[in-house]
């Protein structure tokens, strides 16, 4: 069934690493956290097998993207040191690289020289959180990479976020941000940028309904937006559950977000996600 004939009507494109992947539908990023630390602790894989595990079953339930991080963007965490995320990151890196050669590995830091080093190591997307303001020299690396950049909304750092959520109007003032930040990407050679408002970073509960009610405000900016809603605390504290807990929820939150327009849906769990997409399909 081609794209003009379901829901999903605009397709998308990606440049990884000189390879072209064309989307017709929304893709699901399934998340590998390299980390001790991370807020659901089932992400949690940092011994060969279990990464290898997870990886698969990510790829095996639908996931087009495998999203590696090796330092936990809770709010409130304390980030570990560059050494610490690269003996993380590297090592499991390389190993996902050789077993799975024709997944998309995206690298999740916010640090250029991890960045920089995992492309060359194999990774086809930079998805850096803090939208280089955590480390200015990004914008010169995601230039240079050759690889899409997950441009992402934050305020503060991830120790302080929570000290960062009173907006005017969230949406404007988010929407301008992506605006001015793109228009820089752009400049700085960066060809592919995937917009991510930050679900849960320096917003409020009742924000980050707002922006998820009204995701298609962004995709009007002409790129593909990316949903990160996956277990997160404005599901946990809207249905009084943990993050164990939260899975139908993620899915009813996915769901809502890829019928405002989400390309990318990043997830815990790859199954639910890709189910959301089948049922979406059939609408015409």
């Amino acid at each position: 069934m081609k794209a003009k004939d379901t829901f999903f009507c605009s397709t998308f494109s990606l440049n990884c690493r000189g390879r072209l992947i064309e989307f017709n539908e929304p893709a699901v990023m399934g998340i590998v956290n390299l980390t001790p630390d991370s807020f659901y602790t089932s992400s949690r894989a940092m011994v060969e097998t279990d990464v290898l595990k997870l990886c698969e079953k990510h790829l095996e339930e639908g996931a087009k993207i495998l999203d590696l991080g090796g330092c936990s963007t809770r709010p409130g965490s304390e980030q570990p040191s560059e050494k610490e995320e690269r003996g993380r990151v590297f090592p499991l890196l390389t190993l996902v690289r050789k077993h799975f050669p024709e997944a998309l590995i995206s690298i999740d830091t916010y640090r250029s020289v991890i960045a920089e080093e995992a492309v060359k190591e194999g990774a086809d997307l930079i998805n850096d959180i803090s939208g280089w303001t955590i480390d200015p020299n990004m914008l010169t690396v995601a230039g240079r990479s050759g690889v899409p950049y997950v441009l992402s909304h934050i305020r503060g750092t991830p120790e302080t976020m929570h000290l960062h959520t009173e907006y005017n109007n969230v949406l404007t003032e988010v929407a301008q941000y992506f605006t001015v930040k793109a228009e820089t990407l752009r400049d700085a050679g960066v060809k592919d940028i995937i917009l991510d408002p930050g679900f849960g970073f320096a917003k409020s509960f009742s924000d980050n309904y707002r922006i998820l009610n009204n995701l298609d405000h962004f995709t009007r900016l002409g790129f593909p937006v990316m949903a990160g809603l996956s277990r997160k605390g404005m599901i946990q504290k809207a249905l009084d559950i943990n993050a164990a807990g939260s899975g139908d929820g993620t899915t009813v939150a996915n769901t809502v977000a890829l019928l405002k327009g989400a390309s990318i849906i990043r997830v815990h769990d790859a199954k639910p996600a890709m189910d959301a997409v089948r049922i979406l399909r059939n609408l015409n």
